[in-house]
């Protein structure tokens, strides 16, 4: 019969092995070394990319401080059910922004939430929905972001509590939720797919307008059916056809002007929204508009 000793001996060693494989598997994912050969960036799409990620509504100033125009010197504060973060700096600064970062290495956060150390990176940044992005537009994206001025604004650390400051844990967060499925699987025709591209991989409406679990996870089975504000104060709308009356070419219009149909404007985070998509192409708008037609209707909860 094994002693005490041998048997606790044994447990340990098959825990350890658990960890090590749990490890290994939600380790830091990163994109293959030579995944950008032979794409050449378009500087002038990835200025759409750019308005379509909405970039600038995180990464810009804070109220109380000016940047040069453009420059994404961060520090605004995004309260939490699990602490307030704070956007980084991801000017061209070589060392307070990402001017130093590898077009590889900006991808890789963009597409698989990797820091160029390899860390993972917190879901606030919404590389969950940017993860389905085309890597022609990020390459296009990463040009756009080169042309931008740099900012020596310091970066500011999260305010997050044990034990979601432990960066290790988010692989197992990544493996639960990290999806480049898209969500809306039927049939569509070729302005609802842009559309879809435009709302699953780039626009990331999800991130607020849909709810999410304990984990921080999207329930994607109520896709943007709205959700509470993760500031604390009110609701973020539901826009699925379940509540939002809006034919496709009221929505279209306020992605353009910010008008709803009964001639009120669009207010806080949304109105910076709207600054993005008024800078897209009308047929982009269009399609849009088309895709929330088709997403399946929930009612308000």
């Amino acid at each position: 019969m094994a002693s005490f000793s041998t048997i606790a001996l044994r447990s340990g060693l098959g825990l350890a092995a658990i960890a090590v494989v749990g490890l290994l598997i939600t380790r830091p994912e990163k994109l293959e070394p030579n995944a950008l050969e032979g794409l050449v960036a378009n500087p002038e799409n990835g200025a759409l990319v750019y308005a379509a990620m909405g970039c600038a509504s995180c990464h810009s100033a804070p109220e109380g401080v000016e940047y040069p125009d453009g420059a994404l010197g961060g520090g605004k504060r995004f309260p939490s059910p699990f602490g307030t973060f704070v956007a980084p700096n991801i000017s061209t600064h070589p060392t307070t922004g990402i001017g130093a970062w590898s077009d590889l290495d900006i991808a890789n956060a963009v597409l698989l939430g990797t820091s160029p150390s390899g860390e993972h990176l917190y879901p606030a940044f919404p590389y969950a929905t940017y993860t389905r992005a085309e890597l022609q537009d990020v390459v296009d994206l990463i040009a756009h972001l080169r042309s931008l001025p740099a900012v020596d604004t310091p970066n500011e650390p999260h305010e997050i509590s044990f034990p979601m400051n432990m960066r290790v844990l988010l692989g197992g967060w990544k493996l639960l939720f990290l999806d480049r499925d898209w969500i809306i699987t039927s049939d569509l025709t070729p302005e609802q797919e842009r559309g879809r591209y435009l709302v699953e991989a780039m626009g990331h409406c999800g991130e607020c307008h849909t709810p999410r679990n304990v984990l921080g996870g999207m329930i994607t089975s109520e896709w943007l059916a709205g959700a509470a504000n993760a500031a604390g104060e009110g609701r973020i709308p539901n826009i699925t056809t379940g509540d939002l009356e809006w034919s496709a070419g009221d929505v279209a219009e306020y992605l353009s002007s910010g008008f709803t149909p009964e001639f009120d404007t669009a207010g806080a985070e949304m109105a910076e929204v709207i600054e993005n998509t008024s800078q897209l192409p009308q047929e982009d708008r269009d399609a849009i508009a088309a895709y929330l037609q088709i997403v399946p209707p929930h009612e308000n909860k």
